[in-house]
């Protein structure tokens, strides 16, 4: 039996490495220490299918000896200082499943040159200084679960080509910069897979996309009687930062049965649809910040694992709806700064509040 080599030395607080001499690594991880200065490369890159360094010190660009890790599955930069364009991208995008390079500073276009039949499965650039549009190539990784694009410069209409992606699990485009409406009726069952989505801080604009809550099937009946299973593999299990219950919570493990939508601080109008209590999954729901109007649909009530649920900040009218004191997994509610009226209702979930 061939044993594979591996290098653990993260969560220490190591300053520096200057080269790694073995000629066979597997797996490299110095996430969590304290380096500095420019990455290392190893001596022999084509055996190492794990390199991680996040959340260290490292400034400077990403050498080109990255490139030629052509055995790599995970490759985690993320949480440094790194700065320049993304290198070889396209060469990358063809064998490697995740490449998590958020919280940098790597600015420019996002590169077009992703491989035809490309290999991508998580795609995290969130925190850098990214400009342009999200290239419509992404359409060539049919195999993406992750696209985490959030709190770049980006700019243009919403992708809403990326429905059509049959695996995309989570999309986080949190932003400032995307304008327009949102929903492509030439696609037929738009995100099928979707269970976490956050397009907030943006300027979309028009109606809630009617079709997507419809048609969000991960979102509605999600068995809660299986073990938990986490997105990514045993070696790396994928991330994301999610805003709910009013806390911005990194998400270290992102389970199979957590869902959330977060279309806040846009300029969504009209009334909410009535079919959202269809999702009976979902965990956080957050509409606040728009110009929404109508009622709040009694539907509401069906969400029985809610946990926090935010319409603030909007322009809706009526009653507060009886059912939503049977939602008793929630534990945040904000409806202030609408014009609602009469009683707030009383009973179980509202008598704990």
């Amino acid at each position: 039996m061939k044993f594979k080599e591996i290098l653990n030395l993260s969560q220490n607080k190591l300053t520096s490495i200057k080269q790694l001499p073995w000629k066979s690594l597997h797996s490299v991880d110095f996430n969590s220490n304290l380096l500095q200065g420019s990455l290392f490369g190893p001596s022999s890159p084509d055996s190492i299918s794990f390199f991680s360094v996040s959340s260290n010190r490292l400034t400077g660009e990403i050498p080109s000896s990255i490139c030629n890790m052509s055995s790599l599955n995970v490759l985690d930069l993320s949480n440094n200082n790194f700065t320049g364009v993304i290198p070889c991208l396209g060469n990358l995008s063809e064998f490697l499943p995740v490449l998590d390079l958020r919280m940098n500073n790597f600015h420019g276009t996002i590169p077009t040159t992703f491989a035809e039949g490309c290999s991508l499965r998580n795609l995290g650039l969130n925190g850098n200084q990214h400009e342009g549009s999200v290239p419509h190539q992404l359409l060539r990784c049919q195999v993406l679960e992750v696209i985490d694009l959030g709190n770049n410069k980006l700019i243009g209409k919403f992708p809403q080509w990326l429905e059509s992606l049959p695996e995309l699990q989570v999309l986080v485009l949190r932003s400032k910069r995307f304008h327009g409406g949102i929903g492509d009726p030439n696609i037929s069952f738009p995100f099928p897979n979707l269970r976490i989505i956050d397009i907030s801080h943006n300027i979309l604009d028009g109606p809630l996309p009617r079709k997507y809550i419809e048609d969000f099937k991960a979102m509605m009946n999600i068995s809660y009687d299986n073990e938990l299973v986490y997105m990514g593999g045993q070696s790396y299990r994928y991330s994301v930062q999610v805003t709910i219950k009013d806390l911005d919570i990194k998400l270290v493990r992102i389970t199979s049965i957590f869902t959330t939508i977060d279309f806040s601080s846009n300029r969504f109008q009209g009334e909410i649809p009535s079919f959202i209590g269809k999702l009976k999954s979902l965990k956080g729901l957050n509409f606040s910040h728009n110009k929404l109007t109508g009622s709040i649909p009694s539907s509401l009530g069906n969400l029985t694992n809610l946990e926090g649920l935010d319409l603030s900040s909007n322009e809706l009218v009526g009653e507060i709806p009886r059912q939503m004191a049977d939602l008793t997994s929630l534990e945040v509610l904000s409806l202030s700064h609408n014009h609602l009226m009469r009683r707030i209702p009383r009973g179980k979930q509202f008598n704990t509040f």
